[in-house]
């Protein structure tokens, strides 16, 4: 958990003296104006708190701390003023949302137990933060794994679209891929207005008439509509309304919406899920990845660049057949489980997660199955 905190100020005086009076007490770091704050700030990514003078040349204390609440909303702000007028205690307030407003000169004590009470604020909101990130996941994880384990035929392939889009985001070097990641695991659950039959063709790379695909493209404004009133969910629900939306900006929802301006998460999805609807209908990736490049406009070159070195090091998996005892989580499944009577129970591309594991042990039991699953290990 990040414990730093910046003391900004235009002063090197002033900064000498907290350095020396606050070092023992707290992991400080100093900035000579707004600029250099906002330089270091995005060098470490954020700090727990930011104290910051109020009349600085160039940028005053209530413009830095306005673009720190946007930029970096978990860090504490306090600011730190020999300027104690109304209107600059109203404009911290409600420009920076600062956490506490204090007068200059401040003497040491009141300030150490302000950076101190701050700090606690952080952590109440980090922790806060990391127990709805968790619960959100677990509810998300739980209901695509009901999805995949009652419909594997139409839900199935949402495991290897969120393995796709997890190490595609790797790639790109993006950071908030839970959200990537439910976007994926989500994106068919709007298939549950559409008959199965007509999801099937599409995923499987089958040809839709005109009528048909405005019929199938309507599963991603549904499915993003039952999200976008979930808290923390509106750029999931987003991602999944564009994953239909080409590059160019033909394809759904036909809005002037175009490149760069479809999230990044619907341009994602788009390329793993053409990528499986090919892959399903060739069987080779390099087919695949050919039959792609004749859409090129269809795709985020830069996206569609990265998505061709991640197929090429999923190359060096090799499948391995195991008994389900000796299973563990987040090994992938490398064929399709079919029963006895030809019906699959887990399609290929989902990790073989606690409840998918017990699914195929009662199945063993039962007779249903054989006790032997292909799964995707490293080469190595």
């Amino acid at each position: 958990m990040n414990q730093k905190v910046l003391f900004v100020d235009d002063e090197p005086n002033v900064l000498q003296s907290i350095r020396r009076n606050l070092r023992k007490q707290f992991d400080l770091d100093t900035a000579e104006g707004g600029e250099a704050a906002l330089q270091k700030l995005g060098e470490n990514g954020g700090f727990a708190v930011v104290v910051s003078d109020m009349r600085m040349p160039g940028m005053n204390g209530v413009e830095l701390l306005s673009q720190a609440k946007q930029r970096w909303p978990e860090t504490v702000r306090v600011m730190l003023t020999g300027n104690a007028d109304q209107q600059t205690a109203v404009d911290a307030v409600n420009k920076g949302d600062v956490f506490r407003f204090l007068n200059k000169p401040c003497e040491t004590e009141d300030l150490a137990k302000t950076v101190t009470a701050a700090m606690r604020q952080h952590e109440l909101i980090t922790a806060e933060k990391v127990v709805l990130e968790k619960t959100l996941r677990g509810s998300i994880k739980a209901l695509a794994d009901v999805l995949s384990l009652a419909n594997p035929e139409v839900f199935g392939r949402t495991a290897r679209h969120k393995g796709r889009i997890s190490k595609l985001a790797s790639e790109l070097g993006l950071d908030n891929v839970w959200q990537l990641e439910s976007a994926a695991m989500l994106s068919q659950i709007g298939c549950v207005s559409l008959p199965t039959d007509l999801v099937l063709r599409k995923s499987q790379g089958g040809r839709l008439t005109d009528e048909e695909m405005v019929e199938f493209a309507a599963h991603a404004s549904v499915g993003a509509d039952l999200l976008k009133a979930i808290p923390r969910m509106e750029e999931v629900a987003e991602a999944i309304r564009y994953q239909e939306k080409n590059f160019d900006g033909t394809g759904y929802p036909t809005d002037a919406v175009k490149g760069d301006a479809i999230p990044m998460g619907a341009r994602m999805l788009k390329i793993v899920a053409d990528y499986d609807a090919f892959e399903s209908s060739n069987s080779d990736a390099i087919k695949s990845i050919e039959a792609m490049r004749q859409h090129a406009s269809h795709y985020d070159p830069t996206v569609f660049s990265a998505f061709e070195k991640t197929v090429a090091k999923a190359a060096e998996m090799t499948a391995r057949t195991l008994e389900i005892s000796q299973l563990t989580d987040s090994m992938v499944i490398a064929a399709d489980v079919v029963t006895s009577e030809n019906v699959l129970l887990i399609a290929k591309g989902q990790e073989t997660t606690l409840s998918a594991r017990r699914h195929l042990q009662q199945y063993c039991t039962n007779g249903l199955i054989e006790d032997r699953i292909q799964v995707f290990v490293p080469d190595h």
